[in-house]
């Protein structure tokens, strides 16, 4: 019983983590462009505007992510309650990696994002271009 309960923490992780990072980029991203905290890409890292969009947007993003991965880890936890070791494991180790390919993949949304809202020299775009 208390592997299910370790597997259950643990798969937990990823969802909190990023609902309460995406809470804090989106709200109070990084004050200053640095190379060691927050959403650090060379297209978010052009300038202020830039970087606090790019804090904003994938904060969001994280944050809805979040609330959405945390829901089905929980169910799925539910229904493997007092499964074999074997059971839990696998199914802690498929929540995991899917958790992960969802955290790495709110990366493409967010260039996409910044690409489509500035110009390669990290200016906006007006409503004409």
């Amino acid at each position: 019983m208390w592997f299910w309960w370790f597997m259950f923490v643990c798969d937990l992780l990823i969802p909190v983590i990023m609902l309460v990072s995406g809470r804090i980029m989106w709200k109070h991203p990084p004050k200053d462009i640095n190379g060691l905290v927050g959403y650090r890409t060379t297209r978010s890292m052009k300038n202020m505007d830039t970087w606090k969009f790019a804090h904003e947007y994938c904060g969001r993003l994280w944050w809805k992510i979040g609330v959405i991965m945390l829901i089905p880890s929980i169910a799925a936890h539910v229904m493997a309650y007092g499964k074999s070791e074997t059971v839990t494991g696998v199914l802690g180790s498929i929540l995991c990696t899917v958790q992960c390919v969802v955290l790495i993949a709110s990366i493409f949304p967010t260039e996409q994002a910044l690409k489509r809202t500035f110009t390669e020299d990290g200016k906006r775009r007006t409503e004409t271009e």
